[in-house]
């Protein structure tokens, strides 16, 4: 079911037939049929006109269930916490792509100790706008990497935030250039991407295949460590909290180590 949802969005236009569902999930015509038509009767599928489909409300109703996999909050934050301390007091951020207003990322949860950000040397407003776009910043790019080319098309055809850092990729070429780098190191590398003199780094989390979001650090450039170690270390939260999606959710009494 999900891998037949997913390939709607891998593909321009909302409605489709199952030779081109099929096509892109590797599934035979006969099983995306019979998916799409138990899909109907869920309201996960809408039927238009003969032979054709397109997501219908219950796709929805299925996006909320899967919140059901999200990890508890309080461990979750234990394992941002956990990242912090590893990265000598970095801050640290867990994104999430926006279930609303189009192709965007939203900030879950951070750990920053005493910091209230304004040492990055942006305003509050400023930050919001950066942090959504999935064009600026590791976390942003860790995600874009591994979405359909459609929604990076769409990205890309969105201008780069105002206020963002002088090392952010206002050109396209270099933001595809980049995408392809995310996907080779399973990690985005920042280089002053949101703030003069802040480097960082995010891995992408994902679960059952699914790029749901990412978790990001940030550091003053001057204090940052072995580009090795912070990848590794951002990786392992992303794997926690990709195994915690896997399992289910994390009760309180789960243990927060990745």
């Amino acid at each position: 079911m999900f891998r037949v949802q997913r390939a709607f969005t891998e593909i321009e236009g909302q409605v489709h037939g199952p030779g081109e569902l099929a096509e892109i999930t590797g599934l035979d015509d006969s099983t995306v049929h019979r998916i799409l038509q138990s899909g109907v009767y869920d309201g996960t599928f809408a039927r238009e006109g003969r032979g054709l489909y397109r997501l219908g409300s219950g796709a929805a109703r299925l996006g909320l269930k899967a919140l059901s996999h999200a990890p508890n909050t309080r461990v979750a934050h234990a394992v941002l916490e956990e990242l912090r301390e590893a990265t000598d007091e970095g801050l640290v951020f867990l994104f999430a792509l926006a279930p609303f207003g189009g192709a965007r990322k939203q900030c879950l949860d951070m750990a920053v100790g005493d910091s209230d950000l304004s040492e990055l040397g942006i305003g509050h407003r400023a930050f919001l706008e950066i942090s959504q776009s999935l064009r600026t910043g590791a976390a942003g790019r860790a995600m874009l990497a591994h979405l359909p080319e459609v929604i990076q098309e769409a990205v890309m055809a969105e201008p780069t935030p105002e206020g963002a850092g002088p090392g952010a990729h206002r050109d396209n070429a270099a933001l595809l250039r980049s995408l392809e780098d995310v996907r080779g190191r399973g990690v985005a590398l920042d280089v002053e991407e949101c703030a003069a003199g802040w480097h960082g780094c995010a891995a992408p989390v994902r679960w059952d295949g699914l790029i749901m979001g990412a978790v990001a650090v940030l550091k003053p450039k001057d204090s940052l460590p072995r580009w090795p170690d912070l990848a590794q270390a951002a990786r392992q939260a992303a794997a926690g909290f990709g195994r915690a999606g896997r399992r289910g959710a994390w009760s309180a009494e789960t243990a927060s180590s990745y």
